[in-house]
């Protein structure tokens, strides 16, 4: 197409909704030929589209260079984070990843900074294009049974041993493994700053998302679906009104039961 002045820009603008933002791009010459002002802001709406892509991959490859810079010629180095300490219901989920360096996951950051939509397709680019995952599920009874931080341990460590490639270098969320014959390296809010755990934080999310709302069918008034575990306040009341559940973490409801 290289005349669009008999085209009318709902049209036109329906057109390049459609495309790609390669397939936009290639519009950009054509639409400068172009003086009416909402052609204008359709062609100034695609460059800023354009910016916006190169910042996102500029924000992503600075969080490979997290990677790059703590590497000792390690190839393969698994990002660990668990989802599920501070809920009230439900388990701890930890994921190890290892990731083919330098992939591009747009949008990828921690969980708790994506929506559940992207959240749900970055887990499926994760899981198609990642070298290794590991997922660990530790449940309220063991919680309950050794404490949530020796939980949230014995988690990571599973999903450590469940990664098909032995990882030469751990860099994990907040803490450091005893026990473990394998270089790590604990990193505070790590889940902004590397993109392996900020991958490790997206399937753990997810997959600890789905378990909450398989529970929501079963005990539906205690409103999982939307608080997938975590105390809010209609949470709390459930709690009071109908009690615990098999799934609720008796060492952390203790001040909202009698018995």
């Amino acid at each position: 197409m290289k005349d669009i002045s008999g085209i009318s820009v709902k049209e036109l603008k329906k057109i390049i909704d459609s495309l790609s933002l390669d397939e936009k791009l290639n519009y950009i010459e054509i639409l400068e030929l172009d003086n009416r002002k909402s052609v204008i802001k359709i062609k100034e709406s695609i460059i800023k589209e354009k910016e916006k892509e190169i910042k996102e991959i500029n924000r992503i490859n600075n969080l490979w260079s997290f990677e790059k810079d703590i590497s000792n010629g390690e190839i393969y180095i698994a990002g660990i984070d668990e989802v599920g300490r501070g809920p009230l219901a439900g388990p701890v989920v930890t994921a190890a990843v290892i990731l083919k360096k330098n992939d591009i996951f747009k949008g990828i950051n921690d969980s708790k900074k994506v929506n559940k939509e992207n959240r749900e397709r970055l887990y499926n680019e994760i899981i198609e294009k990642a070298l290794a995952v590991g997922i660990s599920i530790v449940n309220e009874k063991i919680i309950d049974e050794i404490n949530i931080l020796e939980a949230t341990k014995v988690s990571m460590k599973e999903s450590i041993e469940k990664l098909k490639i032995k990882p030469e270098l751990l860099l994990i969320d907040a803490l450091e493994l005893d026990d473990i014959n394998i270089k790590q390296i604990g990193i505070i809010k790590g889940d902004t700053k590397s993109i392996s755990i900020a991958a490790a934080s997206i399937v753990a999310k997810v997959t600890r998302d789905r378990i909450m709302y398989k529970y929501n069918e079963k005990y539906p008034e205690y409103g999982f679906l939307t608080n997938v575990g975590y105390g809010t306040k209609e949470h709390i009341e459930a709690i009071k009104k109908y009690g615990y559940t098999e799934i609720h973490r008796k060492t952390f409801i203790k001040n909202f039961i009698n018995d």
